[in-house]
């Protein structure tokens, strides 16, 4: 009889053994590596989700883009490689004398390098109609040259003729040049 005991609690303790090894080394890694899996698949299915919604997007961008590029046109042709300032400034100037302008000034400032390209702040002065005005500033805008107006201060004349004094800082910009 006790050695049929013995033999009950040996099966028992390999039965228990077998259970605690199933659970430890089988079950637990395996509801491990489920979880890892429904984890991924979520997080598959909420960038499934949002590259939906970004690509019910993506003709309105399209759209935007070219309305840009027409904006911009062509910002690279607009900053010279070499320095032509001086050319540069004598069509500033023959703007200004093409629109009767008087008391013309055109100074160049201080160059200034940052991120591979030049900025030349140039100080216009001139006086004249108001329509002159304008026109000098439409006819600067369309030259193929990026030219930024920072600053511009239009004063009456003191006798109210309709003339008035303008003072303009602008900066332009070319490149620097490599090595």
């Amino acid at each position: 009889m006790l050695f049929r005991e013995r033999q009950q609690l040996a099966i028992c303790v390999v039965g228990g053994v077998m259970v605690v090894g199933f659970v430890l080394l089988w079950y637990l890694p395996l509801r491990k590596r489920i979880e890892v899996v429904g984890q991924a698949k979520s997080a598959q299915a909420a960038a499934i989700t949002r590259a939906m919604a970004e690509s019910e997007q993506l003709p309105a961008l399209k759209q935007q883009l070219e309305k840009l590029k027409q904006t911009v046109g062509n910002y690279e042709a607009g900053i010279p490689d070499r320095r032509d300032l001086g050319a540069f400034l004598q069509q500033i100037a023959d703007l200004m004398s093409e629109r009767s302008l008087k008391d013309q000034l055109v100074q160049p400032g201080k160059e200034v390098e940052a991120e591979g390209l030049i900025c030349i702040p140039i100080n216009v002065q001139c006086r004249g109609k108001l329509k002159q005005m304008f026109d000098f500033f439409r006819a600067l805008q369309s030259l193929n040259r990026l030219v930024r107006i920072e600053q511009i201060k239009l004063e009456n004349d003191s006798n109210f003729s309709g003339e008035v004094s303008m003072q303009t800082k602008t900066v332009v910009y070319c490149r620097a040049q490599a090595g």
